[in-house]
């Protein structure tokens, strides 16, 4: 694909699903391709002082590399099973390690200024909040679209894109607290490791939020 064929006014969500390696482009320069998906490269772009030329360059650069699978085709079946496999067991086994490494910063280095204080508790809300959402997806939503009844769960997914809106909150809030991901000049490597590991949960929920709120969920609805 070229850059004459990309159109700057198309959505970041379309993009994502049109190139399925731009996602590493979006996250390169923070454009909320999931929960901000329906917006427009353009209007993106210019809010945050990026040129759409520049960007779509990247854009095919990215195309010109080996495609993940296209899941805009592929059975939904599958498609639930990529979910689940990829993101929903790694993000349980994620969570507790993240909230135990903010508890050890917090109490380690509560004196100095940068410490991120309050990261614990919200990462606690974030367990909590997550967990629910997962069961509500794996023990409702999913098992009517495997079934073949998606097209009778538009209840369930709009609660589940509203839940999503939520988690993207809380990713802006968990920078905040945070200084921007950006570990202080006097941060001990658990410190250091946290941050880290935190920037690639924010990848991997945006990720796993777009699989579903610009893919699966259309898919199953007949959008």
């Amino acid at each position: 694909m070229s850059t004459a064929q990309l159109d700057p006014s198309a959505t970041l969500a379309s993009l994502a699903i049109q190139i399925p390696a731009a996602s590493r482009v979006f996250h390169r320069h923070r454009l909320d391709f999931c929960c901000g998906g329906q917006r427009s490269l353009e209007s993106a772009c210019l809010e945050k002082a990026l040129d759409p030329l520049e960007v779509m360059a990247e854009l095919e650069a990215e195309s010109s590399q080996p495609e993940d699978k296209d899941w805009s085709t592929a059975p939904l079946a599958e498609l639930v099973d990529e979910i689940l496999v990829r993101f929903h067991e790694p993000l349980r086994a994620e969570l507790p390690e993240l909230l135990a490494m903010a508890k050890k910063v917090e109490a380690v280095h509560a004196a100095k200024a940068a410490c991120p204080k309050g990261l614990a508790a919200h990462l606690t809300q974030i367990l909590q909040n997550v967990e629910l959402h997962l069961q509500k997806e794996e023990q409702i939503l999913f098992p009517m679209i495997v079934a073949g009844s998606g097209a009778q769960a538009g209840g369930p997914v709009t609660v589940m894109e509203r839940e999503h809106d939520e988690h993207g909150a809380d990713l802006r809030r968990t920078r905040e607290l945070t200084t921007d991901l950006v570990p202080p000049a006097e941060a001990c490597t658990t410190w250091r490791a946290l941050y880290l590991r935190l920037a690639q949960l924010e990848r991997d929920l945006m990720d796993h939020i777009h699989l579903e709120n610009n893919v699966l969920f259309p898919r199953a609805l007949g959008r």
